[in-house]
C-alpha cells in the first residue's frame, strides 16, 4: 500500500509518497505566494494551497498504481486563521502565523483577561501569532466579514475539509489557537466566551493519527483515486516533525533550526512551566509537549554570513569552530 503526506508550509507545499515499509518513493513540491498588504501583515489565499496540492498530487502519483493509495494525511503551518461562510466559501485571505497585526488584541488578552486566567483556561498565554487574537482583530476591524463567518479552521484543516468534507482538526494544531483546553483535550468554554464564538464554529477534535473520513468522490475522480482512500487528521508542523525524529513519549527532545528555531520536549504527562515561557501543547503521539520558539534562528546565521562576512561558503567559514560556547559573544535577535 501507498501513503501520501502533505506538508503545508508557509512558502510551499511538499508532498511525499511512502510505502508501507516506510520507504520514500517520491517527493514533489509547489511554491505559492505570501501577500504583505500592510507592514507587519502576512496573508495567503487558501485556494492556492488547494490548487497547488492537487497539481502536486497528480505529479506525485503519475507513475504509480493509484489503487494502492490507502491514506492521505497532513502536517502544516500552525495558528493561521481560515474563515468560511455558510456556503463554504473563503471569506478573506488567511491570516498567517507570522502576521503581526494583533498587538492590541494580544495585550488585551494578556493584561485584561490576564495571563493567569489564560493559562488556567488553555495552559498558554497570548502571542500575536496565535489564532484567538486574530479572531478578535477581525471582529473589531472587519465586522461585516466577521458577520458571515460560519466555520473557523487552521490551514492544514482546510485541506482536510476540501478533501474529505469533514470539519476537523487535531489536538496538536488546535493547541496553538489559544482556544483549546490543552490539559483536558477539549475546546475551552471560557475562551469561546472571551472570543464571542460558539463551539459549532470550530472543528471537531481528533488525535493526529485518527481517520476523519474518506476521500470525496469529486476529488477522487480528479486524481484518479478511489473513495476508499482514508483521510487522517494529521498534526501541526512541529509535532509532525517530532514524530519523524522519534521525539515521542517521555523526556525526548529535539532542536529544530530553520528560519525560526524550536526546542521541543515530549512528555506523557501534562505540564506547564511556572512562567508560561514555553508553549504547553498536545502532542501528535497522544501525549503532550513543551516547546520554546524563536522567530529568528538560522536566519540570523544567514544574515551574519551573507551581509556581514560577505560569504556564501558557510562550511568553510565555520570549519574552525570546534566547540560551541567558548566565545563569550552572544547575539540576541
Amino acid at each position: 500500500m501507498l501513503y501520501v503526506g502533505i506538508d503545508l508550509g508557509t512558502s510551499a507545499v511538499k508532498l511525499l509518497l511512502m510505502d508501507a515499509g516506510g520507504e520514500i518513493k517520491k517527493v514533489v513540491s509547489r511554491s505559492y505566494d505570501i501577500s504583505f498588504p500592510h507592514t507587519g501583515w502576512a496573508e495567503q489565499n487558501p485556494e492556492d494551497w488547494f490548487d497547488s496540492s492537487m497539481d502536486a498530487l497528480k505529479e506525485l502519483l503519475a507513475d504509480e498504481d493509484k489503487r494502492q493509495v490507502a491514506g492521505i494525511s497532513f502536517g502544516g503551518q500552525m495558528h493561521g486563521l481560515v474563515t468560511l461562510d455558510q456556503e463554504d466559501r473563503v471569506i478573506r485571505p488567511a491570516i498567517l502565523w507570522n502576521d503581526g497585526r494583533t498587538g492590541k488584541e494580544t495585550e488585551y488578552l494578556n493584561s485584561v483577561i490576564g495571563k493567569e486566567r489564560l493559562s488556567a483556561y488553555t495552559a498558554n498565554i497570548a502571542f500575536a501569532g496565535f489564532t484567538a487574537p486574530k479572531i478578535l482583530w477581525m471582529q473589531e476591524h472587519e465586522p461585516e466579514l466577521w458577520g458571515r463567518v460560519c466555520k473557523i479552521m487552521l490551514p492544514k484543516d482546510y485541506m482536510a475539509y476540501r478533501m474529505s468534507g469533514t470539519f476537523c482538526t487535531d489536538y496538536s494544531d488546535a493547541s496553538g489557537t489559544l482556544l483549546l483546553d490543552v490539559k483536558n483535550r477539549r475546546w475551552s468554554e471560557e475562551m469561546l466566551a472571551v472570543c464571542r464564538i460558539t463551539e459549532q464554529m470550530l472543528p471537531k477534535l481528533y488525535e493526529s493519527y485518527e481517520v476523519v473520513g474518506n476521500l470525496k468522490a469529486d476529488i477522487a475522480e480528479m486524481l484518479g483515486l478511489t473513495t476508499d482512500v482514508k483521510i487522517i487528521a494529521g498534526a501541526g508542523d512541529n509535532a509532525a516533525a517530532a514524530i519523524g525524529t522519534g521525539t515521542v513519549g517521555e523526556g525526548k527532545c529535539n532542536l529544530s533550526l530553520g528560519t525560526s528555531g524550536t526546542v521541543f520536549v515530549s512528555s506523557r504527562q501534562f505540564g506547564v512551566d511556572n512562567n508560561n515561557a514555553l508553549h504547553s501543547f498536545a502532542h501528535a503521539d497522544g501525549g503532550w509537549h513543551l516547546m520554546g520558539c524563536m522567530l529568528s534562528a538560522a536566519s540570523c546565521n544567514m544574515w551574519w554570513m551573507n551581509d556581514i562576512l560577505k560569504t556564501s561558503d558557510y562550511a568553510e567559514e565555520q570549519a574552525g569552530i570546534r566547540k560551541l560556547g567558548e566565545n563569550p559573544v552572544y547575539v540576541l535577535p
